[in-house]
């Protein structure tokens, strides 16, 4: 099947547009180059940031755009440079759809941090044309960051996996999460929840989640978790559980944190990384939080290619499966009030009408 000339999707076109003001309508994708491919979406999972996109939170949005950067679907169109892909092939795309594959990140594997990068929505290629994202029954995006799913997930398991997952996973890996290891995660949304599933996964010796109340202490039992922290319930808790973490992953987008109590809970050398990614500044800290145990606090960038297509074998090894709420596109604008509403458990994934006509049979 070949992809038609004009896209449709969910387009936001002001900053009400989380509010369900979203409307599907054609869009024009970038010229097809080479190195691209197009993709018939089948699935695509909701992340926090569609949310501050379509409201302009982080920064101004340009408008109209179509979000969504936790895509899976299947390959019918491929440009001739593209070598690892073919027509037919079920694959993901991620937050990021382009990069210059030149500077010394790149080089590094560490294209996430290129100078140069494009998001998969809301960005600007290098010949000034815009890209679009996944509430969409096509995508174009370059072949470079266009990754096979490995057969023993299912596509709405694999969706959210490629930004929430992976912006977990790689903080986890890259600072030595696994057996002997005490990690806590800050906040339970689709975020944490990736990260309390991988942290077990990887062997940890101790997983604790840190939220503000104990609703989800049952859920965050049942993904595996050793401990919760109720920081509005518990008395005391930052001097109960002072240096008890090797590692602290933080998922939440609020400024409102008590960081420096995060820093109370770590053992000395021990490390905090921030990924959820506020609308404000996160609070001040204290020199003497940092230099008293010599504790490191840094942030970690979603996930380059090569630790996408290695998490996605590592979930379909170890039998990682998110939780999921399957919903069809056609209700993305109730879906994604709904997200902001809290009531997600733990990540909506749009599907496209066909593929569910596909699952009745």
């Amino acid at each position: 099947m070949a992809s038609p000339k004009e896209f449709h999707g969910w387009l936001g076109r002001d900053n009400k547009a989380a509010e369900g003001n979203m409307t599907w309508s054609s869009f024009e994708p970038k010229p097809f180059n080479a190195i691209d491919v197009d993709i018939k979406i089948s699935h695509c999972g909701i992340c926090g940031s569609d949310i501050h996109t379509l409201r302009s939170g982080w920064k101004s949005t340009r408008y109209p755009v179509c979000v969504g950067h936790e895509i899976v679907g299947h390959v019918v169109r491929v440009g001739d440079q593209v070598k690892h892909l073919k027509a037919g092939d079920r694959v993901g795309v991620g937050a990021q759809a382009f990069a210059c594959l030149e500077c010394e990140d790149c080089k590094a594997g560490l294209e996430q941090h290129c100078s140069r990068m494009v998001g998969t929505y809301n960005g600007k290629y290098p010949d000034g044309s815009l890209s679009m994202g996944g509430y969409a029954d096509y995508a174009r995006v370059p072949a470079h960051f266009t990754i096979k799913i490995p057969g023993e997930l299912k596509s709405e398991d694999a969706a959210p996996m490629m930004c929430g997952g992976v912006t977990v996973y790689s903080p986890l890996k890259k600072n030595g999460a696994g057996p002997g290891k005490r990690v806590g995660i800050v906040g339970l949304g689709g975020l944490g929840h990736f990260g309390v599933l991988f942290a077990k996964a990887l062997g940890c010796e101790k997983v604790v989640v840190i939220s503000r109340r104990r609703n989800k202490e049952k859920d965050a039992r049942e993904m595996g978790a050793d401990d919760f922290i109720a920081t509005a319930e518990d008395e005391k808790w930052a001097r109960k559980h002072a240096q008890s973490l090797d590692l602290i992953i933080s998922t939440v987008s609020s400024p409102d944190m008590p960081l420096e109590s995060y820093l109370r809970l770590l053992r000395t050398n021990g490390t905090f990384i921030q990924v959820g990614a506020p609308e404000d500044k996160l609070p001040r800290i204290g020199a003497y939080s940092l230099i008293q145990k010599g504790v490191k606090v840094g942030g970690s960038n979603i996930g380059s290619p090569k630790e996408i297509e290695e998490m996605l074998r590592f979930a379909a090894e170890k039998g990682v499966k998110p939780w999921v709420e399957q919903r069809s596109m056609k209700d993305a604008n109730q879906s994604v009030v709904d997200m902001e509403d809290g009531k997600a458990r733990y990540r909506y994934v749009l599907v496209n009408a066909d593929q569910e006509d596909r699952a009745k049979l």
